[in-house]
């Protein structure tokens, strides 16, 4: 009986510095570096997690899991969230410098992003 071998070849995956640019509403020329990051982290933060069978359940934020809780709990899942689902891009060094602002039943959060192009502001509302 003839033996049966595989050879297995793993390959990180590693993120383009060049990408298509995004807007509002249509796919428009192209970014890179720093643009093409954030806009990778502001894709990242607006998918809601489990949602699109496309993505990974490792992408995206399950930004429901919040609604209904008290502030001191969202603050500090926000932080965790954010910083579990943006670390995972080998572009990005450090995520810190929260700032959290209630407002009725919304969560307004900024923070600093540093990475290998440079830092980014980033800002992001949430319903809670």
């Amino acid at each position: 009986m003839a033996e049966l071998t595989t050879d297995l070849i793993v390959q990180e995956q590693t993120y383009k510095a060049r990408t298509y640019g995004l807007s509002e509403t249509k796919i428009e020329g192209f970014v890179d570096e720093l643009a093409a990051l954030k806009q990778a982290i502001y894709k990242i933060l607006s998918t809601e997690q489990y949602e699109y069978p496309i993505y990974s359940f490792k992408y995206g934020i399950a930004w429901k899991e919040l609604i209904g809780e008290e502030r001191a709990y969202v603050r500090a899942e926000m932080r965790r969230m954010i910083e579990e689902a943006l670390l995972q891009d080998d572009r990005i060094r450090e995520v810190d410098g929260f700032r959290f602002e209630f407002s009725g039943d919304s969560c307004h959060c900024s923070f600093q992003v540093s990475s290998i192009y440079g830092e980014i502001q980033i800002e992001k509302e949430v319903a809670v």
